[in-house]
């Protein structure tokens, strides 16, 4: 179902304290396993586009973080976790770091540069089928400044290898090494899988010894009604024109279980708000006579119940909250 109501509301993000010392990210210490297992943080950083969702989901063996062809698709520090026999490396995937031009490009950024300083290793993601060029070199130059102050390892990702030829990939990895100073470099395609255990593994080398931060099966710790809010931003993405990104914030207004349905065949009745900054991009998203919201609510509902296990009925409503990127008030009503 579609609205077309106007106004914002409110929704929260992510929180922690204490990682595995001194850091402050969070886990919940798991026994059971040898002396020399290791369990920490990395974060996935990169310029906009460079294939951080997508490892992060390749390394979890599951969605944990929307992807789209869009750049900035990432608003929240979504955590993957992947448990193996020898380590656990929770995934901590952040928005692209790049040149702000508004509140919201200004408070991303910030989010970046906190979770960096907290993490135990830093994986920098660069695309393969593009040059290093000036935002590369912007992100280098913030890593240099952040292992002045507080020294983390960074391992350089050479994403997207399944794009080019073994040759580029090649000139591709002498680019990155005049780049900067890099603990390691290893190549990978997230696609197809190619290296994406090793990426894992060398990642998890520089790892603290430790016990295991989350039991077995656990993926990710980030709500069910972040998780969804994410899945329908990255349904709504899909197709739409350059500027949507920056303009478009998912709230999940209501989830409550559906009356009188029997046990064996429950429903979860889910409302959700779809917020975009002026009549014509609420105009795109519901498409002509409501055909792409439609679109957009079944794609977003099937990854929704597998998410949870379960029936839903989604409910969705498109509202205009004119310019709230530059709207402090509005950007906390919407979780920012």
């Amino acid at each position: 179902m579609a609205s077309t109501d106007d106004g914002p509301a409110g929704s929260g993000p992510d929180s922690g304290s204490d990682a595995g010392s001194e850091h402050g990210l969070t886990g919940l210490a798991v026994g059971g396993r040898p002396d020399s297992y290791r369990a920490g943080f990395a974060c996935l950083i990169g310029r906009p586009n460079a294939g951080k969702s997508t490892l992060t989901n390749a390394l979890v063996g599951q969605k944990v973080a929307i992807t789209s062809s869009k750049p900035q698709t990432t608003r929240h520090t979504i955590r993957g976790i992947s448990t193996t026999d020898a380590a656990q490396l929770v995934l901590v995937d952040t928005p692209g770091l790049h040149k702000p031009r508004t509140l919201l490009g200004e408070r991303l950024n910030d989010l970046v540069r906190a979770t960096l300083l907290e993490v135990d290793v830093i994986g920098f993601c660069l695309p393969v089928d593009e040059r290093p060029g000036p935002g590369d070199a912007y992100i280098a130059n913030e890593l240099r400044e952040l292992r002045s102050v507080r020294k983390r390892p960074v391992v350089a990702i050479a994403t997207k290898t399944d794009r080019v030829s073994r040759e580029k990939v090649a000139e591709h990895l002498i680019a990155i090494d005049r780049l900067g100073e890099w603990d390691a470099i290893i190549p990978c395609s997230a696609v197809s899988g190619e290296q994406v255990t090793q990426v894992r593994d060398l990642l998890s080398s520089y790892l603290p010894l430790s016990p295991q931060l989350y039991p077995d099966g656990v993926l990710t710790d980030e709500p069910d009604i972040v998780m969804i809010a994410e899945l329908v931003r990255e349904a709504a993405l899909e197709g739409v024109r350059d500027e949507l990104p920056h303009s478009l914030a998912v709230v999940v207004e209501e989830m409550l279980p559906r009356a009188g349905r029997p046990d064996d065949s429950p429903l979860l009745d889910v409302r959700v708000n779809v917020f975009v900054e002026r009549s014509s991009q609420k105009a795109i998203i519901i498409g002509r006579g409501g055909s792409r919201l439609r679109e957009v609510g079944t794609r977003s509902r099937t990854a929704i119940e597998a998410l949870l296990g379960q029936r839903v009925y989604l409910d969705l409503h498109v509202k205009v909250a004119k310019d709230w990127q530059r709207d402090p008030k509005q950007m906390q009503r919407l979780g920012f």
